[in-house]
């Protein structure tokens, strides 16, 4: 029995997570990459099957690319391709970890990763392995928030958590340019789409509201604060239905 309240959770890293303090685009910091895998060591360890999708943005952004003139379903290829890299990269870190992991692309790539196949990435999980899920949704024009929410409903997670970098949950406003700005503690799903809080793009999120997927959106640089949401502490912020 799982020492969470959970039985299987989906985490969504951006990709930002994996540069640090690094230049936007400059890559990916070992630093960080080694707390990133650390924290998901941690969360092993109380027993939970978890999954993760990866974000490519410390490597490439496709709508950047877009608003510069190139193709943008082009651009959003270039983009699936960097979260790959980001899964094997992270993939490896866990590894080292001694955590047996897989990374499943949505892009057929098969001398580097498995094809996404939905029956077996739940039989990896509950195999106790980490499955890593690169490419997005596999499609242009969705990101990888999108293919959060599609993959945790595919596999049957009971939570996604999505991981911010240096952000401690859901604002009114930007907290980084209001100091004033107000962190919600918990929150209702119509609340957030009426007030327009920027939780992720609203297709995810719609996605998560229709079939009742509970949300923590929460600052992984804060350490332990994963394990914390597992045991059932007040972690971040909780987007789930009527409040």
């Amino acid at each position: 029995m799982s020492e969470s309240g959970y039985r299987r959770v989906l985490l969504k890293i951006s990709g930002e997570s994996l540069q640090g303090s690094e230049p936007a685009g400059a890559g990916i910091d070992p630093v960080s990459l080694n707390y990133v895998s650390q924290q998901i060591g941690e969360a092993l360890s109380l027993g939970i099957e978890l999954a993760v999708v990866i974000g490519g943005g410390n490597i490439w952004r496709g709508e950047e690319a877009a608003s510069q003139g190139m193709d943008r379903a082009s651009a959003d290829y270039a983009g699936m391709l960097a979260t790959v890299i980001n899964a094997l990269v992270l993939q490896d870190a866990l590894e080292k970890r001694g955590i047996i992991t897989r990374t499943q692309s949505a892009l057929p790539m098969q001398a580097v990763a498995e094809p996404y196949i939905r029956r077996r990435a739940i039989r990896h999980l509950e195999k106790g392995r980490v499955v890593i899920f690169a490419a997005g949704s596999g499609n242009p024009y969705m990101t990888t928030d999108t293919a959060s929410a599609l993959r945790a409903q595919e596999i049957g997670a009971e939570l996604l958590l999505m991981a911010k970098n240096n952000v401690d949950g859901v604002y009114d406003s930007d907290p980084r340019h209001n100091p004033d700005a107000k962190r919600f503690n918990q929150l209702d799903y119509m609340d957030a789409l009426n007030r327009r809080l920027q939780v992720m793009d609203s297709t995810a999120f719609s996605l998560c509201m229709e079939n009742k997927l509970p949300i923590v959106v929460f600052d992984i640089f804060e350490k332990g604060n994963m394990c914390r949401i597992l045991e059932g502490q007040e972690v971040g912020t909780l987007i789930t239905g009527k409040v």
